[in-house]
């Protein structure tokens, strides 16, 4: 099967079109990408002796503070697929698979090599299962879905979403199959041979999230006001399903909410799902208003549109030096506050001193000074980025 059958993919008898790159598709990974900073500058400057999610010790402001984030990691994955979608129009098949097997590959050697030094100022001690490596392994199945019809992809994404909760109660007696089943759908450390494995981001639903993104590619190249009718609703839907689902309080998450002490602390709960591995309710939760948001930024947000727009067409430069820029910023204040500074140079990073830790307003202030750390380097590296572009 070639990619000449499927208008997905470009004619390989004519040259390809270009399209007009959809700005909002770079403003919302942009947007996603300084919020995503965020969550990793608390981990190095708060430190807080609770976890956020836990709702009998965490307080409201903390709670939303990563509560926000949870938005980074669906928009990654789906707004991934929706470039993969995009990037098919000006190659074969074929061509978009090997591309797909090839970036996938890279994502993943990147996590273990840069990834793991950068986030840990230390040489690797395991094999990390975080972010580059959920979207490069869900890059490699891509590849071979591709090879289906758009309306099998969306099923097959799909299905995944909405029904991976039901089997999370899966167990195996076999350790093989329990450690394969750790890759597909859980968390958590797994031995293969010598080697250890963090597996935070399973390949199941995360993959069915980029099959999504891919599905609704096209839509992002009819006209603009086509294109936000159909992202609203499909973004207010899934708020609904949201609702719904969240309200039966059966399906779509293995914790249940409960009545709290105060209707702020209900509302933390409704909104308290699964991250590890994305529950059905967390996907709704974050891909429904991430779907919104892409209508509402199909205009531009004016001079924060522009800065949201740099970060956004430089998002893997972005990701790879906003750890050494967070890092780099925690070691020099803890040297100059008189802490200990032997904990950000191990693995974990993230056992600091009892006596170490700052609150929100601090955080805060360092996310804001390493967001515009990395302006300026991320122009420059759109800048080299777009003369090699032009130069092949």
């Amino acid at each position: 099967m070639d990619g000449s059958s499927d208008p997905m993919f470009a004619d390989t008898t004519t040259a390809a079109p270009k399209f007009a790159r959809v700005e909002s598709i770079d403003l919302v990974r942009g947007l996603v990408m300084v919020l995503m900073v965020l969550d990793h500058v608390r981990d190095y400057f708060g430190h807080a002796p609770t976890r956020p999610e836990d709702l009998a010790v965490t307080t409201p402001a903390l709670f939303f503070t990563r509560w926000i984030t949870h938005f980074c990691a669906p928009t990654f994955m789906f707004l991934a697929g929706v470039s993969a979608a995009l990037a098919a129009k000006r190659r074969t098949r074929n061509e978009m698979a090997r591309h797909l097997l090839i970036r996938g590959f890279w994502l993943i050697l990147l996590e273990q090599t840069w990834g793991n030094v950068t986030m840990f100022f230390t040489y690797p001690h395991l094999v990390l299962g975080m972010v580059l490596w959920a979207i490069g392994w869900s890059m490699i199945g891509l590849a071979g879905l591709i090879y289906l019809p758009r309306a099998a992809i969306a099923t097959i994404g799909l299905l995944l979403i909405f029904g991976h909760n039901a089997f999370d109660a899966v167990q195996f007696q076999t350790p093989w199959l329990n450690i394969v089943w750790t890759f597909l759908h859980g968390r958590g450390f797994v031995m293969l041979g010598p080697v250890p494995v963090l597996v935070g981001y399973a390949f199941i639903p995360w993959v069915g999230v980029m099959a999504c993104g891919y599905a609704l590619g096209p839509v992002f190249l009819e006209s603009r006001a086509t294109r936000v009718k159909i992202l609203l609703g499909l973004g207010l839907s899934a708020i609904l399903a949201f609702v719904v689902l969240r309200g039966f309080n059966i399906y779509g998450d293995p914790v249940p909410w409960k009545t709290q002490q105060n209707q702020t602390f209900t509302l933390m709960s409704i909104l308290n799902c699964l991250k590890y591995p994305p529950s059905l309710l967390y996907l709704l939760m974050t891909l429904g208003p991430m779907l919104v948001v892409l209508a509402l930024f199909d205009r531009g947000i004016g001079r924060v549109g522009h800065v949201l727009h740099v970060f956004g067409r430089v998002p893997l430069f972005f990701y790879l030096m906003q750890w050494p820029v967070a890092h780099g910023l925690a070691v020099v204040w803890a040297s100059m506050r008189g802490y200990p500074i032997g904990w950000l140079f191990q693995f974990p990073p993230f056992q600091a001193p009892d006596d170490y830790g700052h609150n929100l307003g601090v955080v805060y202030c360092f996310w804001v000074i390493t967001v515009a750390l990395l302006y300026y380097p991320c122009i420059w590296w759109y800048g080299v980025r777009g003369r090699f572009a032009r130069a092949r």
